[in-house]
């Protein structure tokens, strides 16, 4: 008959799963936030680039929107961060100079 293993083991196992989960996602939110924020301030108005911005904005605000549903990030958080990108989408899509963004 098999040894019997403890709840907190089980326990342990799971979290050390979860976590590594949550890790995953983050780093890919935040990947895609520099992502954007290289291409933001590479753009100088040319509209093609301004297009690839575009892409990379809406893929982070969808990976944001993801992982604030899944409860890895908290709600305000993804929030401030979407409305940050999405200042300087506009700042660099009108004829401003772009603003700074933090990551």
């Amino acid at each position: 008959m098999a040894k019997k293993k403890s709840s907190a083991e089980k326990r342990h196992r799971q979290s050390e799963e979860r976590r590594l989960r949550n890790k995953s996602v983050k780093s890919s939110v935040r990947t895609s936030a520099k992502k954007f924020v290289l291409l933001a301030h590479k753009s100088g108005h040319n509209p093609t680039e301004i297009a690839e911005a575009e892409t990379a904005l809406k893929d982070m605000i969808k990976k944001i929107d993801t992982a604030a549903q899944k409860g890895i990030i908290k709600k305000n958080a993804a929030g401030r961060k979407k409305s940050r990108m999405q200042r300087l989408f506009n700042s660099i899509n009108s004829n401003k100079a772009p603003i700074k963004a933090d990551l």
